[in-house]
């Protein structure tokens, strides 16, 4: 028991370094190319910090574990909106932009709608995954083309142009690629065995694990992001790193997983993804109130996530 949880450890450890390398190699490869900056951001770097949760997934998917893989994504999205919002909020309240309340919540809300309809025969075929991918393709060709608008508009504006950073060499973005491609898939199959292992000898299910223990690991990174941001007065671009990574990890992750390896899921639950599913449109409600959640409604968003973890705790006992 004890050298699997050390297991699970390290294979978050290994798929967070991973995802990092990744993720630069990719920027310093696009920087290259002479991708612009905005596209880059919106696209290679957005889909870097999902790489935790897609290999997850991918890789639990695979194994014939599908509660954990479906379980790590309806998880992952519960501790972003309840958990890490919540707590962000109660250390200083979260600033939402315009953006983020009118074009990425709506987009996660429908991301969880046809997640929670999908999920209503505890089966996620590969016509479900595919209109979830095609949802994804939509959303990413629409982020973009709004983002190089708003870049174009911004650039205009301005005065004084940045100087832009090096690029990385090529054979090192290379190297970052392949190095964090290869730590993405051995952590994964690292974390996913342990965390079989250590459902198997508690008697828990894999959806409880998934829920729990993965997501909890794959969300650590945005946990202590947007803590930070929100005590530096830059709420806005937490929330919205917090709100995309809601709509990848069900759009990208289980549209993707599911078209690959098509899932029975039996352990996730219609409480589950009412979860998921109500908290990101009481969230939404709270974004409508002067673009901000305020301390009160993070310490409401904290109280239904303890609720919730208590509920699951005593399902697992």
């Amino acid at each position: 028991m004890l050298l699997n949880i050390l297991y699970i450890i390290i294979g978050v450890a290994v798929v967070l370094w991973g995802a990092d390398r990744l993720t630069d190699g990719a920027v310093g490869l696009a920087a290259k190319m002479n991708i612009p900056q905005i596209v880059i951001g919106l696209t290679v770097v957005a889909m870097g910090t999902s790489m935790p949760e897609f290999f997850v997934s991918l890789v639990s998917a695979i194994n014939e574990t599908p509660d954990l893989a479906v379980g790590n994504v309806v998880g992952s999205n519960i501790f972003n909106t309840l958990l890490i919002v919540g707590t962000a909020a109660v250390v200083a309240p979260m600033v939402i932009s315009k953006t983020t309340v009118k074009k990425d919540i709506p987009f996660a809300v429908l991301a969880s709608v046809l997640l929670f309809v999908f999920g209503l025969d505890n089966y996620i075929s590969r016509i479900d995954a595919a209109i979830l991918t095609a949802v994804f393709i939509f959303f990413m060709i629409y982020t973009v083309r709004t983002g190089i608008k708003g870049a174009a508009e911004n650039k205009e504006k301005a005065t004084d142009a940045e100087p832009e950073k090096k690029p990385m060499p090529v054979w090192k973005a290379i190297l970052f690629v392949l190095l964090g491609l290869a730590c993405l898939v051995f952590g994964s199959n690292l974390f996913v065995n342990a965390a079989t292992e250590v459902a198997t000898e508690l008697g828990v299910s894999e959806a409880i694990i998934g829920l729990t223990i993965v997501a909890g690991g794959t969300s650590l990174p945005e946990l202590a992001t947007s803590v930070v941001a929100a005590r530096k007065g830059e709420s806005a671009i937490a929330m919205g790193n917090v709100i995309g990574s809601n709509v990848m990890n069900i759009l990208m992750i289980i549209g993707i997983t599911g078209v690959i390896c098509p899932m029975q899921v039996n352990g996730i639950t219609m409480i589950d993804l009412g979860v998921l599913l109500g908290s990101i449109a009481l969230l939404w409600l709270f974004s409508f109130t002067k673009y901000k959640v305020e301390r009160w409604e993070g310490a409401l968003l904290l109280a239904i996530f303890a609720g919730y973890m208590s509920w699951l705790i005593s399902c697992a006992i």
